[in-house]
């Protein structure tokens, strides 16, 4: 066991030391998305506001973009779900705007083809959020979750 932990160790810790640009090339083909015109190629889209870009360009450093995940469960079935990541797996779809990332995985754009992803500051909170999105029926008050249209 002890060999297999040494194993494990010493390719952990190339992973962390190899360059982003080395590693992705190293995958699979990645879908790198960008705005496009045509109305075929928006339905796959996910579309960042102004102000998703701005907060996003922020926050980020380096490799680092914005996930945005669908999960079951919130209040009205699904629910959306942010985290800072470097880390870009081989169902990814990558949404890039003004230097701006946010990736989603081939199963969460399922449910958000065609969306918004928006950044809002309100007295009370600041969050990123998914408007106008054309896969949910309707939504908590909150708008973190949805249910999806049949």
């Amino acid at each position: 066991m002890a060999a297999t932990r040494s194993l494990f160790l010493t390719a952990a810790a190339v992973r962390a030391v190899t360059p982003w640009f080395l590693a992705a090339s190293a995958r699979p083909q990645l879908h790198r998305e960008a705005s496009s015109s045509s109305p075929e190629a928006c339905e796959g889209q996910v579309h960042l506001t102004d102000s998703c870009v701005q907060r996003l360009l922020e926050i980020t450093q380096g490799s680092e973009f914005l996930r945005l995940e669908v999960e079951g469960g919130g209040c009205s079935g699904f629910q959306y779900r942010f985290s800072l990541d470097t880390v870009i797996n081989p169902d990814d779809r990558i949404f890039e705007q003004g230097g701006a990332r946010v990736v989603v995985d081939s199963d969460s754009l399922a449910f958000v083809k065609g969306a918004q992803v928006d950044f809002s500051q309100e007295l009370i909170r600041s969050s990123f959020q998914v408007l106008n999105n054309p896969q949910a029926e309707k939504g908590c008050s909150c708008g973190s979750s949805f249910s999806v249209k049949l």
